[in-house]
């Protein structure tokens, strides 16, 4: 299945839909993405549309083809300058790494094995449960 991302104002994401690979083949049975957009404007009548891999994640695919650096999720921005999708900030202090299009703590997370939340008062890692 091929996942295409609904883009709202300010390139939101506002809805992702699966459609099934062989309706983006081309006459030489090669996928398009043009194709799969096409056929979302004609079912849906909306036409923004971007395809997104529900198998990218932190600008990495198993396969070694990211496609725009994460899967959509409804909230997401579409970066339309670097064509990447990112997931809404989670914290004002945090920073979005544009080499993995994830967000960042401005502290890193503690190595230990304990189990930690973030503290945006004081921008800093709570300990929740200590490592057995």
């Amino acid at each position: 299945m091929a996942s295409f991302a609904k883009i709202g104002l300010n390139n939101k994401v506002i809805e992702v839909q699966s459609v099934v690979n062989e309706v983006l083949h081309d006459s030489n049975g090669v996928e398009q993405e043009s194709i799969g957009i096409d056929f979302l404007n004609k079912l849906t009548g909306y036409p923004i549309w971007v395809q997104t891999s529900y198998n990218t994640h932190g600008n990495q695919h198993p396969e070694g083809r990211p496609l725009r650096g994460n899967h959509a999720g409804i909230g997401y921005t579409y970066d339309a300058t670097n064509d990447v999708f990112y997931a809404p900030k989670p914290f004002p202090s945090w920073i979005l790494n544009e080499s993995t299009w994830l967000w960042k703590a401005p502290v890193d997370y503690p190595t230990d094995e304990g189990r930690y939340t973030w503290n945006e008062e004081t921008t800093s890692w709570d300990l929740v449960e200590e490592a057995v």
